[in-house]
């Protein structure tokens, strides 16, 4: 689960940028482009091109965050202009991330803004994934909707199966009405390109707040008329406070808006 543009050419003069890190908030500063973000001051490893509008010209950035980052600074990240985090809680009927108990708590801790993910198992019932979602997810005022993660999964050990788009449907159908009925929250879908195109580039599932990930282009070239939500944008971003690559999201709005979603979407 993204890559970033490293700055035009004159804030790579003026500003140091390199191609393994560098200070967001220095090189728009000095490139001209209007900052978006406050406080931004976090960057990307391994930056590409990317088409239409930049991440860094966003108002609102997040992490999204497993049991593969280990190290986090939650006071830290949040200092360095992260505003919220989506957190991996659990994968197919029984599978539980060993680490979100306490990235859940100490991100709360921070004062940040919090999601819990599934991430979808094609050979489980959503019925008894959407049970294990439940018994690791607890209810919470501050948090976030629930997120559904559904991709392809071609290098899984134990299933790689790609059911007809009907039958994908169907069943995140499924665990997003549960999920919705407990909560009392509307579901956010997480999808991959390739997994969109097989299965919802029709306008498949509509009325969900959709995360998008698109590592080289702005989603509207290659979602096209799918309202998003949020935008996953790199998965090697370098974070002040986390060890090593770090997702990178951008939410899809002003820092207003940010905080009227947040008020109208938090239970």
């Amino acid at each position: 689960m993204m890559k970033k543009l490293c700055p035009i050419a004159l804030a790579l003069l003026l500003a140091g940028c390199n191609q393994s890190t560098y200070n967001l908030d220095a090189a728009l500063t000095v490139s001209g482009i209007p900052r978006g973000g406050k406080n931004l001051k976090y960057g990307d490893s391994k930056p590409v091109p990317i088409k239409g509008v930049q991440p860094s010209q966003m108002a609102v950035h997040g992490i999204d965050v497993s049991r593969y980052n280990k190290a986090i600074n939650w006071p830290t990240a949040k200092a360095a202009g992260i505003e919220y985090a989506f957190i991996k809680a659990t994968e197919g009927k029984d599978d539980r991330d060993p680490d979100f108990r306490k990235h859940w708590a100490n991100a709360a801790r921070a004062g940040m803004a919090r999601s819990a993910y599934h991430f979808y198992y094609f050979c489980a019932s959503p019925e008894a994934q959407a049970r294990n979602y439940m018994r690791a997810v607890p209810k919470s005022e501050s948090s976030l909707p629930p997120v559904l993660d559904v991709e392809w999964n071609p290098k899984s050990p134990t299933c790689r199966k790609r059911p007809s788009p009907a039958k994908v449907r169907n069943v995140m159908k499924r665990w997003l009405n549960k999920i919705e009925r407990h909560y009392g929250q509307k579901p956010i879908i997480y999808v991959t390109v390739d997994f969109y195109k097989d299965n919802l580039s029709g306008g498949q599932l509509p009325g969900y707040q959709y995360w998008l990930r698109s590592v080289r282009a702005e989603p509207k070239y290659i979602y096209k008329n799918r309202p998003w939500r949020f935008w996953q944008y790199t998965g090697t971003g370098r974070v002040p406070g986390i060890t090593g690559d770090v997702d990178i999201n951008a939410f899809n709005g002003s820092q207003a808006d940010w905080k009227k979603w947040v008020a109208r979407n938090s239970r």
